[in-house]
C-alpha cells in the first residue's frame, strides 16, 4: 500500500479529478511532445460532463503555452475510467501521438499502456484488520505505526498539510463575496463565524463554528484558492475543521495534530486502494464519505481512543453516507458539496461520541464498509456520480 502523500496533495481547487489530474497529465503530453504546433483534448465520462464548471478546460489550457482546442465527447461511455481524456499532437494540420489518460480520483492519472508510478509500497498490509492486528501485537498506536512506516521527512510534510489547511481556514474566514461560475453563491465563512449571541450554548456554538471552518475551507476550493486534498479538492473541508476546532477548544499541540493527520491519511489510503475516492467513478459516497471517515479516525487518534473504538468511529462515519450522490448543480463545486462538507465535520464528530459509548457492541468492520462503499459506488447510474446529469444538477433549474 502507498504513502499517505498520496492522500494529502496541496494544489489549487475546485477539483482533484478534473483539475489536478487533467493538468498534470497535460504537463507530462507537453513535456513529451514539443514539436507540436498544437494540440486537440477529447474529454468523456464526467470530465466531459463537469469539466467546465469544474474548470477542466482552464487547467488543460494553463500547462501549455501553445493553441489547445478542447473538445467535449458525452456520447461514448464505453471507457476505462469515468474521468477519460485523450490528448493529441497537432503537426502540419493533422492529429498524431494519441495519449489516453484517466484521472482516477485525488489528482492521480493512470496513462493506458504505460506502468503506474513507481513509488514502491510504505505498507505492508492492506487492510485496517490486519493493521490493527499488527499494532496490538506490537503495542503501538495507528498513528505509531504511520510514521514508522512512512520514515524519515513524514513529519515536516504532515506539518506542512497542516499550515497549508490553516491558512486555507484563515483566508476563506476573511474573504466575503460571491463565488465564480454564475451560480451567485454567496460565501457564508465569514458570517457563520461572526453570528454570535450572548447566551450561546456551547453545543450551538460548536456546531457554528465548525461549519464556518469547513465553509472557509470549501469556498476557497471553489474559488480556486489553495487547499490540501484530504482525500480530495471536493471534500477538503471536512478533516481541517474538526481538527482545527479541537485544538482551539482542547488545546491539543501540533505535534498531536500531526499524529491525527497521520491515521486519517491510513484511512484515507486504505478506501483509495481498496475501494476508489473518485466522485466520478462511485459518488460523493467515495468522496465525503472517505473525509468524514478520516477525520472520525483523526479524532480518535486525538482523544486517544482504542484502535477498535477508531474502527468504530470510522466506521459509523463511512456507512452512514453509503449510497450518497454527486449531482453537482451546473458542474460546480458549489451546490451541495459546501454545505455537504460543513454536514460531514459534524458528523464525524458525531461518530466518534457514539464510538465513545458503544464500541464492544460493533458488527460492521471498517474494511466491509469500504468494499460495500466501491460495489454501491459501481452499482450507481452515472447520472447520479459527478455528471450533472441527475438529481439536484436535473431538477435545478437557474433563475
Amino acid at each position: 500500500m502507498k504513502s499517505i502523500r498520496d492522500i494529502y496533495k496541496i494544489g489549487k481547487g475546485p477539483s482533484s479529478s478534473h483539475t489536478m489530474g487533467p493538468a498534470k497529465a497535460m504537463s507530462i503530453y507537453v513535456s513529451e511532445h514539443p514539436e507540436a504546433d498544437s494540440y486537440v483534448v477529447v474529454l468523456f465520462g464526467s470530465l466531459a460532463d463537469t469539466g467546465e464548471g469544474h474548470g477542466t478546460d482552464k487547467a488543460i489550457k494553463a500547462a501549455t503555452d501553445k493553441s489547445v482546442e478542447i473538445i467535449i465527447n458525452t456520447d461514448d461511455r464505453d471507457l476505462p475510467h469515468e474521468n477519460t481524456m485523450d490528448i493529441y499532437s497537432v503537426v502540419g494540420g493533422e492529429r498524431i501521438s494519441k495519449m489516453r489518460v484517466m484521472s482516477v480520483g485525488g489528482g492521480d492519472i493512470e496513462i493506458e499502456g504505460r506502468e503506474g508510478d513507481d513509488a514502491s509500497d510504505v505498507y505492508p498490509q492492506s487492510s485496517f484488520t490486519a493493521i490493527a492486528e499488527y499494532c496490538k501485537a506490537n503495542e503501538i498506536r495507528l498513528s505509531d505505526y504511520v510514521l514508522m512506516r512512512e520514515g524519515e521527512g513524514i513529519r515536516e510534510f504532515l506539518f506542512e498539510v497542516w499550515g497549508v489547511m490553516q491558512n486555507a481556514i484563515h483566508e476563506g474566514l476573511t474573504t466575503s463575496g460571491i463565488l465564480p461560475g454564475g451560480l451567485e453563491v454567496e460565501r457564508k465563512a465569514q458570517q457563520l463565524y461572526n453570528k454570535r449571541h450572548i447566551d450561546e450554548r456551547e453545543v450551538t456554538r460548536e456546531n457554528r463554528i465548525v461549519c464556518a471552518y469547513a465553509y472557509a475551507v470549501s469556498e476557497q476550493n471553489a474559488d480556486n484558492g489553495t487547499i490540501v486534498t484530504a482525500p480530495t479538492c471536493g471534500a477538503c473541508a471536512v478533516l481541517p475543521s474538526v481538527l482545527r476546532y479541537m485544538q482551539e477548544k482542547h488545546r491539543f499541540s501540533d505535534e498531536e495534530i500531526i499524529r491525527a493527520l497521520a491515521v486519517a491519511g491510513l484511512i484515507g489510503t486504505l478506501t483509495k486502494t481498496n475501494a476508489s475516492i473518485s466522485g466520478a467513478e462511485c459518488g460523493c459516497q467515495a468522496e465525503i464519505g472517505t473525509a468524514c471517515s478520516m477525520a472520525a479516525a483523526a479524532l480518535g487518534e486525538l482523544f486517544e481512543m482504542g484502535i477498535d473504538q477508531i474502527e468504530y468511529a470510522s466506521e459509523i462515519a463511512f456507512e452512514h453516507h453509503l449510497g450518497l450522490t454527486c449531482d453537482p448543480i451546473c458542474g460546480l463545486v458549489q451546490i451541495p458539496c459546501i454545505e455537504r462538507n460543513a454536514v460531514a465535520a459534524m458528523r464525524a464528530i458525531n461518530a466518534v461520541n457514539l464510538a465513545n459509548f458503544l464500541s464492544g457492541s460493533r458488527k460492521i468492520s471498517l474494511d466491509m464498509v469500504i468494499k460495500t462503499m466501491y460495489e454501491t459506488g459501481k452499482d450507481l447510474s452515472h447520472h447520479y456520480r459527478e455528471t450533472a446529469t441527475g438529481g439536484l444538477a436535473k431538477l435545478y433549474r437557474r433563475k
